[in-house]
């Protein structure tokens, strides 16, 4: 790999699609998702700093967010049932995924890497990636309420289960997206413009 082609391997997210067992009524790359993850993620700060006395690294965390995916132009996306199928599976992918990471770290100039490796590594900080890893799953709820919403029902059964998961976080964060702003997202463009 190219010691200057981490930039051009990211341009390449946007050929990575995501639910690829799951029929889609749109198809969602990585790059669109990491997008909407670190809104996401940025919401999610901002309400663990002002409203439940946080003190997380917001910009930090963002960028976590825009790069959470980035192994994934190595391994691709592998599907939720099959990474989470056994914890030898899940243990296994990981370690993909860090052997991923490091390569993609490779291709970033030496001078440059020590700006990026905290973005690629595991070992981050643990309020930033249980922030991240919430936004991840509203992310992918989200997903699925726009295919129910488009009358595809192949997603019913994965909204209701990443809906569960995301409660069994028990994330005060998560939760009060789900209360306010979930809503918003089962409204027509007019529905949510009006005054």
């Amino acid at each position: 790999m190219s010691k200057n082609s981490f930039f051009a391997l990211t341009s390449r997210m946007k050929y990575i699609s995501r639910w690829g067992l799951m029929r889609n009524t749109r198809e969602e790359n990585i790059a669109e998702h990491s997008l909407e993850v670190a809104i996401i993620t940025h919401l999610l700060c901002e309400l663990r700093n002002r409203r439940f006395g946080g003190s997380v690294d917001v910009s930090k965390a963002v960028l976590t967010a825009v790069y959470h995916d980035v192994p994934e132009i190595i391994t691709g996306d592998l599907p939720t049932p099959v990474k989470y199928y056994d914890p030898e599976i899940k243990s296994a992918y990981k370690r993909v995924e860090q052997a991923a990471a490091e390569k993609l770290l490779g291709s970033i100039p030496e001078d440059l890497r020590d700006g990026y490796s905290p973005l690629l590594s595991e070992d981050g900080d643990p309020q930033i990636a249980e922030l991240v890893k919430a936004a991840d799953k509203l992310s992918a709820l989200i997903k699925c309420i726009e295919e129910r919403r488009s009358g595809n029902t192949d997603f019913l059964e994965a909204e209701r289960q990443t809906l569960e998961a995301i409660r069994k976080m028990k994330l005060r964060e998560a939760d009060t997206f789900i209360e306010e702003f979930l809503p918003a997202y089962n409204l027509t463009l007019d529905e949510q413009t009006r005054e």
